[in-house]
């Protein structure tokens, strides 16, 4: 068994209180490293420590792996079922019951020439930024601006590394650990970075209509593994590279 994959599994087991009962339907995307769909070396960043709280709080989890936008839209509208990693925005607040932070996402744009210092550069320097379907980032750049037509979305599980390389796109604005973990795995070439220039916290979210028993206890549940510092250790075996220690 690969270190990673061990560690996971042992953190987990470490998070079980009780012996899980119930079963809850939980949504998640295909965005390496925070989420994966595949055992394969465990479920990333915010999966492995929603788990983790899933199993300290005694429930099972059915793990669904749907288009991004269409999983926000069945929990919204669905009831008792949970999704991550959701950014709280604004147009999200009201869909939600916003259980628990996991982790901060930093954000900032990639691109292969000189970076930008600010979104006021990136809005006077870029015709096409890539973007993920259905994600906060999304919503950043249109409070920031940008127009619908420098805003060129993906899907969740494309890979705009290609489209940078290609010359699709002229930027990638996404999470931090995002663009270091995926594109050593496609390119050799020097990937530049902007400043951070935008956060906001992952969470647990529940569908808008979630049994308040059930949030009290995930609640209860992923503050556990944050104090007991489960959710630092589950979270760093995930870590990539930063840029100025690639090779």
């Amino acid at each position: 068994m690969p270190l990673r994959q061990f560690c996971c599994c042992a953190l987990l087991c470490l998070a079980f209180a009780s012996q899980a009962e119930d079963v809850i339907e939980l949504y998640m995307p295909n965005a390496p490293p925070l989420t994966f769909a595949s055992l394969k070396g465990g479920h990333g960043m915010v999966g492995d420590v929603t788990l983790a709280a899933l199993a300290r709080a005694g429930l099972l989890s059915e793990l669904r792996y749907e288009p991004w936008a269409r999983a926000q839209r069945k929990v919204a509208n669905g009831r008792d079922q949970l999704i991550i990693p959701l950014s709280r925005t604004p147009e999200r607040e009201p869909l939600y019951t916003w259980i628990a932070p996991i982790m901060p996402l930093e954000r900032a744009f990639f691109s292969l020439d000189e970076p930008v210092q600010s979104f006021a550069e990136a809005r006077q320097r870029y015709r096409r930024i890539g973007v993920g379907l259905g994600t906060a980032q999304v919503e950043i750049l249109r409070s920031q601006g940008f127009s619908e037509q420098q805003i060129i979305t993906h899907t969740l599980g494309e890979n705009p590394a290609h489209l940078l390389e290609r010359g699709r796109i002229d930027a990638w604005f996404t999470g931090v650990p995002e663009a270091l973990y995926i594109w050593p795995q496609h390119s050799t070439r020097r990937l530049q970075m902007s400043p951070v220039l935008a956060s906001t916290n992952l969470y647990l979210a529940c569908s808008k209509e979630c049994d308040a028993q059930l949030v009290q206890k995930l609640r209860a549940a992923v503050q556990s593994v944050h104090d007991e510092g489960i959710s630092k250790r589950l979270i760093e075996l995930y870590l990539p590279q930063p840029l100025d220690a690639a090779p």
